[in-house]
């Protein structure tokens, strides 16, 4: 299929347009000069942004709240579809019974990207921050770029970001960065340029079934790289690179084992500081670099090390400018939910994160005790998935038992039914903590209410979200 043409569309349909993933295309193909209009199942503050930037959205699943352009024109419309749309809905089997072609998320994007420089970062962990972050860095450093982020950056306030005021990376050629995401198997319709897997910790248990299944699609995916591309990838990840394809591997204290490593110096005023070197062979010419005494915008380890993959991208395979890379370090702000302060007011201080896998837990926890030693540290968390919660029960456990006290909320369930036995109460048990318990929403308010925890971590990727401004609101007043 040839790259997507946007002067051949005229309107475009999204179901499940309030996604992170779907609104981004939406957002793209809005500022292109197309048509937008879409479904969702609720409305959120990501679709509010949506229609105050012109995009009808409806909230109904009903043939008749489908637009009647959409309904009534075939050739010069997109109809784009987000696998979180149940098999039952009444517009999908509309546009099903009419013939019409619906394409996947996943699929626009690769047809967005197919004729672009792409920079496409994966990984279990990390891709978000990291994508977010390579994007701010061609910002600060002048580059003309569109990405597709898999979260709202805190620097733009946006999860699309196009830049065209710059400099071309490649005349003649748009540079495009985004998040290849591994559920159902999605990123295996990219074709990037230069391909970063941040992390392969198995996941997605219910669509892949086994360990060997998952860490098959990462190969797979670095097999999608174009013939002479580049792969950087994290020491800590195990796969084969094709053999026609560039590899660097990159790491957190990897010293001379990878081609690019950052060393962690200092913790300064809350701020994390690090080095970074490099060892990077292009045409058969092996060069060194080192630039020191960064400050990480973005504190925690794991976001150093996905600084080292940013930083391996844009000092040592793109060329940018060393002063400019440096101050864009700096400067990220990171990605919403993703180690996001909310509050740092006199009852305490809350971080929130979309943390909902066993590693990421163990990072960001780690990466808190970093920061503030001394002070006792709470985390509610909601677990995301019932699958999830089973496959990995013994890794939460392990990982929640870090925190000094954990307020645990009712699993989410996403797209999945309950599964018999599988509850938080069970997975509390597992819990090897003096203080832990479970707590419902409000519940959880009206103890920060009563008695706000010192140092509150908020944990999860379900609907938990909804609880920060009200946490923050009761940190904050008087």
């Amino acid at each position: 299929m040839e790259a997507l043409n946007t002067s051949n569309i005229e309107q475009a349909y999204f179901l499940g347009i309030g996604g992170i993933g779907m609104s981004a295309i939406a957002r793209y193909l809005n500022a292109s000069g197309v048509r937008v209009s879409g479904y969702d199942k609720t409305p959120s503050p990501l679709t509010l942004e949506l229609e105050a930037e012109g995009i009808h959205i409806t909230y109904e699943d009903s043939i008749d709240s489908i637009p009647a352009a959409i309904a009534a024109a075939y050739s010069s419309s997109l109809i784009v579809l987000t696998p979180a749309i149940p098999a039952d809905h009444k517009q999908w089997n509309y546009f099903k019974a009419q013939g019409r072609e619906i394409l996947k998320r996943s699929e626009v994007l690769g047809l967005i990207s197919r004729n672009a420089y792409c920079i496409a970062v994966a990984g279990t962990h990390g891709k978000t921050t990291t994508s977010t972050l390579i994007a701010h860095l061609l910002h600060s450093c002048g580059i003309n770029f569109t990405a597709f982020l898999g979260g709202i950056s805190s620097n733009y306030n946006t999860n699309y970001l196009r830049k065209t005021d710059g400099r071309d990376l490649f005349p003649g050629k748009p540079t495009v960065v985004l998040e290849a995401d591994e559920f159902d198997r999605s990123f295996h319709r990219l074709s990037p340029d230069v391909a970063v897997i941040t992390a392969a910790d198995p996941d997605h248990l219910d669509i892949y079934h086994t360990h060997e299944a998952f860490f098959e699609a990462f190969e797979v995916f670095a097999q999608k790289i174009v013939p002479g591309g580049t792969l950087v990838l994290n020491t800590r990840v195990n796969i084969t690179p094709p053999a026609d394809i560039h590899t660097c591997t990159y790491g957190l204290e990897t010293g001379e084992n990878a081609h690019f490593s950052s060393h962690f110096t200092a913790v300064r005023d809350g701020y994390f500081y690090f080095n970074y070197s490099s060892r990077f062979v292009e045409d058969g010419v092996e060069s060194f670099r080192e630039v020191t005494d960064i400050c990480a915008g973005l504190p925690c380890f794991h976001n150093i090390e996905n600084a080292t993959a940013a930083l391996g991208i844009c000092l040592d395979i793109l060329n940018l400018d060393r002063f400019d890379v440096k101050q864009g370090i700096k400067s990220f702000k990171g990605v919403k939910r993703r180690f996001e302060y909310i509050s740092r007011s006199e009852k305490g201080i809350v971080i929130d994160d979309y943390a909902h896998h066993p590693q990421e837990l163990s990072a960001i926890i780690s990466s808190v005790r970093e920061l503030y030693p001394n002070r006792k540290l709470t985390g509610i968390f909601q677990p995301h998935l019932f699958t999830r919660t089973r496959d990995f029960a013994e890794g939460f456990a392990e990982s929640l038992s870090k925190l000094d006290s954990l307020w645990l909320m009712d699993i989410y369930p996403a797209r999945e039914l309950p599964l018999e036995g599988i509850t938080s109460s069970w997975l509390l048990e597992k819990v090897s903590l003096a203080e832990k318990q479970l707590v419902t929403e409000e519940s959880a308010l009206q103890q920060i209410s009563d008695h706000a925890p010192e140092l509150l971590l908020i944990l999860g990727a379900g609907d938990i979200d909804r609880i920060v401004p009200k946490v923050k609101n009761l940190y904050e007043q008087n």
